[in-house]
């Protein structure tokens, strides 16, 4: 297949990035292997902190990330996408100092929302603390007409506890306990009041590996799975039907 090269800036973290991969191939309308996409994926696990950077608790994680994306420029990437909402945060600052495009995955979810599902006005968001807090997603969201709400502080708590759980090999709980959290803080944005969520946002790329449409009765926007989907597209690839 022709088209161009998307590059993975990954490792944030690298289940999310394998994630990433698997739904692009999904979304490639091949028949053969040389149907597929070329991808180059830079997985690095040493960036730091993406949330405690935007907290103000932990490093900046610019300077890593301008290097994975030199890397990915050098190996012959057409263009990146990142799958970590929170390093979002940070896009302007990278993309200053590369010369490659990004995609972002702010755009892609605001432009699928609104072209998708035009009677949504109010969304939930299930993201980091640091892309809550930092409050660019809801920026963009907001730009395109549509309402965000974010759990409580408590609430915020057990979704971050469960980010990390995700992410770590060996946690204290079961991926069932996990998504039972997850299910929860989503459950408090649909009852909120007085008007609730009308979707709710996997805004953090590891959420999707414990909570998906199955878990919530209105419509279920994977970030990820958008942002996977859009790099297809911006690949010159006509989407298979789904």
């Amino acid at each position: 297949m022709t088209g161009k090269t998307i590059g993975i800036l990954g490792g944030m973290g690298p289940e999310a990035t394998v994630d990433c991969f698997a739904k692009i191939v999904k979304h490639t309308p091949a028949e053969t292997d040389q149907d597929h996409l070329r991808v180059i994926i830079d997985n690095n696990p040493a960036v730091p902190d993406r949330t405690a950077a935007i907290i103000g608790r932990g490093e900046s994680p610019v300077p890593a990330l301008v290097k994975g994306c030199q890397v990915l420029e050098h190996a012959g990437a057409d263009f990146i996408i990142i799958p970590c909402v929170s390093a979002h945060f940070f896009l302007d600052a990278i993309c200053r100092q590369i010369h490659l495009p990004v995609l972002s995955i702010f755009d892609a979810v605001a432009e699928h929302i609104a072209s998708a599902h035009p009677q949504v006005k109010t969304v939930g968001l299930l993201g980091t603390t640091g892309t809550v807090r930092g409050g660019l997603f809801q920026k963009r969201l907001d730009a395109a007409g549509i309402q965000t709400l974010v759990p409580d502080e408590a609430m915020q708590a057990r979704i971050m506890a469960a980010i990390y759980d995700i992410k770590n090999a060996r946690p204290l709980r079961s991926r069932t306990e996990i998504t039972t959290d997850l299910t929860a803080a989503a459950e408090s944005l649909i009852a909120h009041e007085p008007a609730g969520a009308q979707a709710i946002i996997a805004g953090c790329t590891e959420i999707p590996l414990a909570f998906g449409r199955q878990h919530v009765a209105v419509p279920y926007i994977d970030a990820l799975d958008i942002l996977a989907r859009a790099a297809v597209l911006r690949a010159d690839v006509t989407l298979e039907a789904l």
